[in-house]
């Protein structure tokens, strides 16, 4: 009962769309190859993967709340927002590397931030891909 719950508060059944799966995949291939070239010295493979499994459950979730005015969810998008954004790196690089942790989470941050907030508008949609475009060209168009 409890599990059946948080599958439907969650909305966990829209992780499954291809549309959304496909999506996170060239995200999470873009961070993997960031971490490959070493582009930073943060840019590690674990905390890429960590920080975009987090977005990809959390941040739709997020959005999609604050945007429908769920304020008694508002203590719950802090804590994930937190989580995703600077919870889970600090965590991870604290374990891994207190130096980096120490030199580059100010830095951080702010970029993960809005990151977190791009990846919560592009999946906040609940429901098919052609159901979004649809509604989206319709939504543009100057006719009324």
């Amino acid at each position: 009962m409890i599990l059946s719950e948080l599958i439907a508060l969650f909305e966990l059944g829209e992780l499954i769309r291809p549309w959304k799966l496909a999506t996170f995949g060239v995200g999470l291939t873009l961070l993997i190859l960031g971490a490959k070239l070493d582009i930073a010295p943060d840019w590690d493979y674990g905390v890429s993967i960590a920080m975009a499994l987090t977005a990809y459950i959390a941040a739709p979730w997020v959005v999609r709340s604050l945007s429908r005015r769920r304020w008694w969810r508002l203590p719950a998008c802090v804590i994930l927002s937190w989580w995703g954004v600077d919870g889970c790196y600090a965590l991870y690089w604290s374990l891994r590397n207190p130096e980096i942790l120490d030199q580059l989470r100010s830095a951080q941050w702010p970029t993960s931030a809005c990151l977190f907030l791009m990846c919560g508008l592009a999946w906040m949609h609940a429901g098919p891909l052609k159901y979004f475009l649809t509604r989206e060209q319709h939504d543009l168009s100057l006719d009324t």
